[in-house]
C-alpha cells in the first residue's frame, strides 16, 4: 500500500459510499474519483446549492457517475439524524467517510452547545457513525474512514475534559488539534470495540498532510494576510486536494486496508506525496482517553455506534 494515488483506486462497482463534505476539498474529490471507478456516492454537504454544484462538476467528468445529495449539517444534531434516515434507506453502505470539518474558528458553539471544531469535527460524526451502524454492520466488509490531521500531534495532545465547550478559555488551534486527536482517538476505540465482536467492518483514519483546501476560510487580519501572501509559494509544497484525497481514496477502497490502520502522504514529513500507511502519535494510542471519550460522546449526543 505505498504510492498510492486515484489511479489506484480499484474498480467500486456495487459499493455505496456517503462521504461528508463532499462539495469541497479532498471529500469532492474522494467522491468524484470514487465515483469515476463505479462506485454509488452520496454526498453530504452542508448547502443544497454547493451540493448540486458538486454533482453537476463530477457528472461533467464522469457523465454515467452513480451520485445524489444528501443534506447534512453537522453543527446540528437534529440534521445529523434527519441524513442518517436518509442513508439508512440504502440497500447497503459499504464506507462511511467521515470528512467534513472546520478548522481555526473564531469561538462558536454548534446548534447544541458543543463548541464548534470539537462538535463538528468529532461528536456530529461520532453520531453520524452510531445512526449508521446498523446499516454498516448489514454489509460485509464495510469501513469507517474518519479524517484526522497532521495537527493531532500539536497543542497539548489531550482533549479539554474540564472545559469542554471552551467556557474558560478559547484557543483556535489548541481546539483544532483536540478535536484531530478526537478522530484517532475514536478510530482506534470503534476498530477496538468492532474487532472484540467479531465484526468484519472495520474503522481507519487518514489524513492529507498539508494540502490547498478551504480549511482556512476562517482565518482572518494577520493571518489572512499571511497566507494571500504566502499562497504561491506554499503551492510549490502543498498538496494540491486531488493530491490531499489520496490517502482517503487508500483508506476506503484498497482490499488489503485492515482496522484501526492510518493512512498519509509519503513526502517531507507526511505533508505531500503519494499515499501511504503511517503512523499516528503516542496519546491516540491511549485506551484510557480514548474510552473517557468514548463515554463522553455517547452522553452528549445520545448516540452508541455499539447499540
Amino acid at each position: 500500500m505505498k504510492n498510492f494515488t486515484a489511479k489506484d483506486i480499484p474498480e467500486q462497482k456495487g459499493k455505496t459510499f456517503f462521504i461528508t463534505g463532499a462539495n469541497t476539498g479532498i471529500g469532492f474529490e474522494s467522491a468524484k474519483e470514487i465515483a469515476g471507478k463505479g462506485g454509488r456516492v452520496l454526498l453530504g454537504c452542508r448547502s443544497a446549492k454547493k451540493g448540486e454544484d458538486a454533482l453537476g462538476r463530477i457528472r461533467e467528468v464522469y457523465p454515467d457517475a452513480e451520485i445524489a445529495l444528501i443534506i447534512i449539517d453537522l453543527a446540528d444534531l437534529a440534521s445529523v439524524r434527519k441524513a442518517a434516515e436518509e442513508v439508512r434507506r440504502e440497500p447497503r453502505l459499504d464506507v462511511l467517510l467521515n470528512n467534513a470539518g472546520v478548522m481555526w474558528t473564531p469561538k462558536t458553539l454548534t446548534k447544541d452547545g458543543f463548541e464548534l471544531q470539537f462538535g463538528v469535527n468529532h461528536l456530529g460524526h461520532f453520531a453520524l457513525t452510531a445512526l449508521l451502524m446498523s446499516k454498516l454492520l448489514e454489509t460485509p466488509n464495510s469501513r469507517i474512514v474518519n479524517v484526522s490531521s497532521l495537527g493531532h500531534k500539536q497543542g497539548i495532545q489531550d482533549i479539554y475534559w474540564d472545559d469542554l465547550h471552551a467556557e474558560k478559555k478559547y484557543s483556535p488551534t489548541g481546539r483544532y488539534f483536540a478535536s484531530k486527536l478526537a478522530n484517532l482517538l475514536f478510530t482506534y476505540e470503534l476498530d477496538r470495540r468492532l474487532r472484540a465482536m467479531g465484526s468484519s467492518t472495520i474503522a481507519v483514519a487518514a489524513h492529507p498532510g498539508a494540502a490547498e483546501t478551504e480549511l482556512g476560510r476562517h482565518l482572518k487580519g494577520l493571518m489572512l494576510l499571511l497566507l494571500k501572501l504566502l499562497t504561491p509559494i506554499l503551492r510549490l509544497f502543498l498538496n494540491s486536494a486531488a493530491m490531499g484525497a489520496w490517502p482517503l481514496e487508500l483508506a476506503a477502497t484498497h482490499p488489503e486496508v485492515q482496522g484501526g490502520q492510518y493512512f498519509g502522504p509519503a513526502k517531507r514529513g507526511e505533508t505531500a506525496g503519494k499515499a501511504k500507511l503511517v503512523d499516528s502519535s503516542p496519546a491516540s494510542k491511549d485506551p484510557n482517553k480514548a474510552k473517557r471519550l468514548w463515554d463522553l460522546s455517547v452522553e452528549l449526543t445520545g448516540t452508541n455506534p455499539m447499540i
